[in-house]
């Protein structure tokens, strides 16, 4: 169930039902005896959004390269997250709200009972997933109900130490007592008697109050039992899957307007759109997200500040905590290649947008039309998705032939365009600006 909220996602489901907990399996074609690893992907779509049938997903691609590729759905919104005091009473384990990201556990329990049948290894399963698919992989790599379940994980842009982040138990009960009481319901056994559609259509009014916080989507929760423990704790003390991890964001995560908010990009107005946001924070933003000239330097300070605070400080965290305490290789990319569109576009693209690296990382440039491929496109998908099959094979993305990949723990990334080559981070300094800002008590990302 979910309202056709972003517009590039295209759907092969014919409909939208609670009947919703599918999977899609593709197989190497060739038979043999020896097992394929296993690559289970998540779909994004802010937990509100997105189904395993978008064909920018499809598998076939990375089966022939002799891996089993498996996408499922999970419940969204406020079937999938909606937390409530009454809920967390009727639940063995006194919490609520997750219901999606079970929904993810119980497929790669299904995964890990049936995969064999398919010609696949329960015993290297990785998971990957792009924005809320990649803040569930953070999720179930720190949870104690699935860290067991996994061998690898893959991140394209966002982790819940930042990006779509889970809330206190006491706050998200606290938003589903709100959200009961705009819905006219006096009890679960009302709300439930409203029927599905009415609740898809009161979910989408109830997201568009602003309530103090202002945040009141329906997101994941430390619940106490998928979660049992705020995941920055679960990282910060290596609890979480010690596996390999790759994961990254892209160049123009957001773009610069998100920072400017429609105003020229002249040095004065970005200085005063940053003391807006940050207050008495403001120079030491400015320090680490400079601009030298008005025009290009602007915009390129803003659309980098706009994308850090989107995705790109909450997807370093996670790489950050993860070679800190996860004992196991870590790898980071920074994804620049920008999307050849044929359809008119409100402004040029100065980078490379949220979710335009699926279809390269993935192998699945034809699945989608809106773009004029050229050759460099299909180069860099080549490499791009070999870097990520080595690493579903091996835990290692590199491999003869391509361009050497360094480990997170040398404070190398990889930037990936049509000339893949290895940097030094750039993040980290952010990083760790954004960690001081948050525990500060001016306002924070």
């Amino acid at each position: 169930m979910q309202e056709p909220v972003f517009s590039d996602m295209v759907f092969r489901s014919q409909r939208t039902s609670e009947d919703c907990l599918y999977l899609n399996i593709w197989v190497p074609a060739s038979v043999t005896a020896k097992r394929h690893p296993v690559f289970v992907y998540f779909h994004g779509g802010g937990f509100v959004a997105g189904d395993g049938s978008e064909p920018r997903y499809d598998g076939e691609s990375m089966a022939r390269r002799g891996i089993v590729v498996v996408t499922l759905n999970y419940r969204l919104g406020v079937f999938g997250f909606l937390a409530h005091p009454d809920l967390s009473r009727e639940a063995p384990y006194n919490g609520s709200g997750n219901y999606g990201l079970l929904d993810q556990v119980t497929g790669l329990r299904w995964v890990h009972e049936n995969i064999a049948a398919f010609g696949g290894d329960p015993h290297r399963v990785t998971i990957g997933g792009e924005s809320a698919g990649s803040v569930s992989v953070s999720a179930l790599m720190a949870s104690p109900l699935s860290r067991d379940l996994i061998s690898g994980a893959i991140g394209e842009s966002g982790s819940i130490l930042g990006t779509l982040p889970a809330q206190p138990l006491i706050a998200a009960e606290a938003n589903g007592r709100q959200f009961m009481e705009q819905a006219g319901a006096g009890s679960l056994a009302q709300l439930r008697a409203l029927g599905a559609d009415n609740l898809l259509a009161l979910a989408g009014k109830f997201g568009a109050i602003q309530f103090d916080p202002p945040s009141v989507r329906f997101t994941p929760v430390v619940d106490g039992y998928f979660l049992p423990r705020p995941p920055a704790d679960i990282f910060a003390a290596g609890e979480q899957a010690h596996v390999p991890l790759l994961a990254g964001s892209n160049s123009e995560e957001m773009p610069a307007d998100e920072v400017l908010r429609g105003a020229a990009p002249t040095l004065e107005n970005y200085r005063r759109a940053v003391a807006n946001l940050y207050g008495t924070q403001a120079e030491a933003i400015l320090k680490v997200y400079p601009a030298a000239a008005a025009g290009d330097d602007v915009l390129e300070a803003a659309q980098a500040l706009a994308s850090d605070r989107f995705t790109g400080y909450s997807t370093w965290k996670w790489i950050d905590l993860a070679t800190r305490t996860g004992g196991k290789p870590t790898f980071y990319y920074y994804f620049s290649r920008v999307r050849p569109t044929i359809e008119p576009e409100h402004r040029a693209a100065r980078g490379a947008p949220h979710a335009g690296e699926i279809e390269y990382l993935l192998g699945n440039l034809e699945r989608t039309p809106t773009c004029a491929w050229t050759p460099a496109d299909r180069a860099v998908s080549r490499i791009a998705q070999s870097y990520l099959a080595n690493f579903i094979e091996s835990g290692e993305p590199n491999a003869p032939g391509l361009p050497s990949w360094p480990v997170y723990a040398s404070r190398g990334r990889l930037i990936l365009d049509v000339q893949p080559r290895a940097a030094l981070d750039r993040a980290a300094a952010r990083g760790r600006l954004f960690d001081a800002i948050a525990v500060s008590p001016d306002e924070h990302p």
